[in-house]
């Protein structure tokens, strides 16, 4: 189970009109390359525990069933906190299940925590991330693996050898969930301290490879630096072969012959860059996007159809669909346009400046 029900209000304006999930990581969803990475490891059955409009989620379901994964949603009518949702369907899951947020980048071994899960004879497995710095995370802290206690943002310091969080995925046994109500229910407040106290063996897992929150502007753009770079492999990104320098351009995406592309850099179907341009490193240029002749785009993601007009400089430019940089126009760092947003050659943009579209 994949919950997908965040608005993703810190991503905003690019998620004015786009699930969370769905923005793109590679150029495809971010949604896709998770069924694509469980379709590896043997998931054929995916339920999405979506927000109250199912109906944007439909883009991945094509794709999902030709790598052999179906789709099953679960719609939340109202929002129901990080469990609620889970719980509504988890009773039509025969098997042990696995369930991970929509909105975390990582390259979690899920068969290794699954064997460890059996070994251990546990009833719920917590992936666990490792952190110097406890002050701003839930601790789960362990007896050897398993878990006794959760503390809630302890000093640094205060837990010596107590250095895991919480990952945000999950492995259930059935019935596990069975005494908890339905409704409006919460994992960290609710489902795994009652499981504790109900004396149930709850193990935690630690992973040290990559976990990255995706759910602000600077992260997300750390989420793209890291597939780029290689840090983790990213199906949609592994999809169009690197040349050898860490750039990647798709065989429809057209480059000007005097244009410079400095890796890691991806180029969707369909992008056109333009001559004398210089784009990347860490740059993601979705399908249909164009950069102008004598345009620089550095550490920036442009949405497919999204427009850098000739002459721009964009450094951190998120722009949404359809989104334009007219020539000329002046930008800071970091800008962020929503969906069909404007910025004409007239108007200068300070650094992080938010932009929505029409």
């Amino acid at each position: 189970m994949v919950v997908a029900g965040g608005r993703g209000t810190r991503l905003r304006p690019l998620t004015d009109h786009l699930p969370k999930p769905l923005l793109p990581l590679g150029a495809q969803p971010f949604l896709l390359g998770v069924i694509e990475r469980l379709a590896a490891v043997g998931v054929t059955r995916v339920f999405l525990v979506v927000g109250d409009e199912p109906a944007p989620f439909e883009v991945v379901v094509g794709p999902a069933a030709a790598r052999g994964v179906s789709v099953v949603f679960v719609p939340e009518p109202e929002p129901l906190d990080t469990a609620g949702g889970v719980r509504a369907a988890i009773d039509r899951v025969d098997g042990p299940t696995f369930v991970l947020n929509g909105d975390v980048l990582t390259d979690l071994d899920l068969a290794a925590m699954a064997a460890h899960h059996r070994a251990a004879g546990a009833a719920a497995t917590i992936s666990l991330t490792l952190v110097d710095d406890t002050s701003s995370y839930g601790v789960c802290v362990r007896r050897g693996t398993r878990i006794t206690d959760f503390v809630e943002k302890p000093a640094t310091g205060t837990l010596p050898g107590q250095h895991g969080v919480n990952a945000g995925t999950y492995l259930f046994e059935p019935g596990v969930l069975d005494d908890f109500r339905h409704g409006r229910l919460s994992f960290e407040r609710e489902v795994f301290p009652g499981l504790l106290d109900a004396g149930a063996r709850v193990e935690g897992f630690a992973w040290e490879g990559v976990w990255a929150d995706l759910g602000t502007p600077d992260r997300y753009r750390r989420g793209h630096r890291l597939v780029l770079d290689g840090a983790m492999e990213w199906p949609p990104v592994a999809a169009i072969p690197d040349r050898g320098d860490g750039v990647r351009v798709d065989a429809d995406a057209r480059v000007a012959d005097t244009a410079t592309l400095v890796g890691p850099v991806l180029v969707a179907a369909g992008a056109q860059i333009g001559p004398d341009a210089v784009v990347g490193p860490h740059a993601t240029l979705g399908a249909t996007s164009r950069v102008g002749r004598d345009a620089r785009v550095t550490d920036s993601v442009l949405r497919r159809e999204a427009v850098v007009g000739d002459r721009v400089v964009a450094v951190g430019l998120l722009a949404g669909v359809g989104a334009r940089v007219e020539p000329d126009a002046r930008l800071g760092r970091d800008v962020v346009l929503g969906d069909g947003a404007i910025v004409d050659g007239d108007t200068a943009h300070e650094d992080a400046t938010l932009v929505a579209g029409p």
